[in-house]
């Protein structure tokens, strides 16, 4: 009847749940199948994806092998939709994807290739896709030439510390699948060795030490951390001059080098005099950047002293002391001023008449061209070590490159002012030129006044 009210009785059966990925309306996905977990693939990483591409009639343009395709989510599959699309998705999800032309083929289509088959001008694509698995790739190293692939997740959080055991299988191929090294897979013999010992490949070693235990891993090293330029025989091959490596490693099991919240007090003392002396070795053999971190690991095994006896409280001052300076001198070769002056601070609050650290600092001082503090420096050194030959070496050569910094000042400013002057002189000759040019009207009205008397 006219102006009922009605009421209806309604029940919510399901719902889908559907998402703008682009903001823009050109993607919209509808979950069909939830996924598993809470992770999502990153630009870098290798996924395995089904898929079933209908135009708006229904046509199907593409479809994936039964098994899914992989490809890298950065280098992207099909049209720009896909990539965008699966790096929101979980393992396992399933979608229904609506993809405007201009994340689809675009204004004019596609003719036939060997992913699909022709598709019309400004096609509205109908894609039903499946993320079935994917293969988690990181940057071992900062430069991006150590890559790890993950190819079986590992076990819980742990991973090894610099000084681990690790116990690995691999094998080791070059880029055209030539093996020249197998280990670790005889009867109960695992390849064992200790990380952050050059007990193999760089590339290997800091990529293990990323590693969970059970992790199965693709590791692609480039020369600079495999062999280089070296021609090597190895056990099954040459590896020939400047050749990337590729490493399929399982990480089978590891025992942590010990940390210092777990040692009592003797063996902090004793684990921090060996990692000197390991430092110490090193430093010899011209490996500045691998002593500077046995150095710094053995000062931190007694950076907190608080529970030392006096006599425990003395010994480790001293053994302090002795690797800030140790671990300084390293960074003075590895032209690290800023932190040499750092480590060598740390000295001298310890030890304020330490001659080697005030020498150190100065001599970072010098680099960066803090002479004055580095005058100081010298200058109390000496008082405390007069005779000292270096000390007075260094002096006379820190005066003489005083006098070339005085100079070069000197002739830096001299040609300033040169130039401010010429400037002046130039805005002056401009100035009175404009006094002297008579102005717009003057000038009209000396030619009325010329005009008037003709």
């Amino acid at each position: 009847p006219p102006n009922a009210t009605l009421t209806f009785d309604v029940e919510l059966l399901s719902w889908a749940s559907v998402k703008d990925i682009c903001k823009d309306g050109g993607i919209y996905k509808k979950i069909l199948t939830e996924g598993q977990n809470w992770e999502n693939p990153k630009d870098a990483d290798e996924v395995t994806v089904k898929y079933e591409a209908k135009i708006e009639d229904g046509t199907v343009v593409a479809k994936s092998p039964e098994e899914g395709v992989e490809f890298y989510v950065k280098d992207g599959h099909l049209c720009p939709a896909i990539s965008k699309a699966v790096k929101t998705m979980k393992k396992g999800e399933r979608v229904l994807l609506t993809v405007k032309p201009q994340y689809g083929f675009g204004e004019e289509g596609s003719e036939a290739k060997e992913h699909h088959a022709g598709v019309p001008p400004n096609s509205v694509l109908s894609v039903e896709m499946e993320l079935v698995s994917w293969k988690t790739v990181e940057n071992v190293t900062d430069d991006k030439k150590v890559v790890k692939k993950i190819l079986k997740a590992g076990e819980g959080y742990d991973k090894p510390n610099d000084g681990a055991t690790a116990r690995i299988k691999y094998t080791a191929k070059l880029e055209d699948g030539t093996v020249f090294e197998r280990r670790g897979y005889e009867a109960d013999q695992l390849f064992e060795f200790i990380t952050d010992e050059e007990q193999v490949v760089l590339g290997l070693d800091k990529a293990v030490g990323t590693m969970k235990k059970g992790e199965l891993a693709l590791i692609t090293v480039s020369p600079e951390y495999g062999f280089g330029g070296e021609e090597l025989k190895q056990e099954l091959a040459v590896v020939p001059p400047n050749s990337t490596l590729l490493y399929e490693v399982e990480l089978v099991s590891f025992t942590k080098d010990k940390e210092s919240w777990d040692m009592d007090t003797p063996e902090k003392l004793e684990a921090s005099a060996q990692k000197k002396e390991d430092g110490n070795a090193l430093y010899k053999n011209g490996k500045y950047l691998r002593a500077a971190k046995k150095y710094e690991k053995a000062a931190k095994y007694i950076e907190y002293d608080t529970s030392f006896s006096d006599e425990q409280k003395k010994q480790s001052k001293a053994l302090k002391a002795s690797c800030h300076l140790n671990d300084a001198a390293c960074k003075l070769k590895l032209k690290d001023f800023g932190e040499t002056v750092k480590l060598c601070t740390k000295v001298l609050d310890l030890e304020s008449q330490n001659v080697k650290a005030l020498y150190r600092r100065s001599q970072a001082y010098i680099e960066t061209a803090d002479l004055d503090l580095a005058e100081l420096d010298i200058k109390k050194a000496l008082e405390i070590d007069p005779q000292n030959r270096e000390l007075k070496s260094a002096y006379k050569m820190l005066k003489q490159k005083q006098i070339e910094y005085n100079r070069k000042e000197a002739k830096m400013y001299g040609n300033m002012f040169a130039r401010l002057s010429k400037l002046e002189a130039e805005k002056s000759q401009a100035e009175k030129m404009d006094v002297d040019k008579p102005s717009d009207g003057k000038a009209a009205a000396e030619g009325m006044a010329v005009e008037a008397n003709a």
